[in-house]
C-alpha cells in the first residue's frame, strides 16, 4: 500500500454510508484478486513510451536532425498518449490484505507494485 487509507475518507460525500471505521497503514501487503477497467496499451501508446524513453536517455547525444525527427515522431503520438492517460484513472482493484481484510474498487494509485 502506497499511503494510509481510511475507509471513512474513501466514502466522502456519502456520510450516511459509513457504518464503521477501518484504517490500513502504508506498507501492508496483500494479493490483488481482480483488476477492473484496465486499459490495454495500443501500439501507438507503446511506441510513444519507447520513443520518449529513447529521447530521455539519448536525446542529448543525438545529431540535431535525428533529435528533431524523434521529437516530431513523439509529437505525432502525443494525442494517443494523452487519451490513454485520461482513461487510465478508470482502473480499480480488489485486494485481499494479508490480515484478512478485503478492499474492493480501490483506486490503483493507493497501491505500490512490488
Amino acid at each position: 500500500m502506497a499511503e494510509d487509507l481510511t475507509i471513512g475518507e474513501a466514502l466522502a460525500g456519502q456520510p450516511e454510508a459509513v457504518v464503521g471505521f477501518l484504517s490500513l497503514g502504508a506498507g501492508i501487503e496483500g494479493t490483488i484478486e481482480r483488476v477492473d477497467g484496465e486499459l490495454p496499451q495500443s501500439h501507438a501508446v507503446l511506441e510513444y513510451q519507447r520513443l520518449k524513453a529513447l529521447f530521455g536517455a539519448y536525446g542529448h547525444t543525438m545529431p540535431v536532425a535525428s533529435r528533431k525527427r524523434l521529437e516530431a515522431e513523439i509529437a505525432v503520438l502525443e494525442p494517443q498518449w494523452a487519451a490513454y492517460q485520461e482513461q487510465g484513472d478508470l482502473v480499480t482493484v480488489r485486494v485481499r490484505w494479508d490480515n484478512g481484510f478485503v478492499v474492493d474498487n480501490a483506486h490503483q494509485a493507493i497501491l505500490t507494485p512490488l
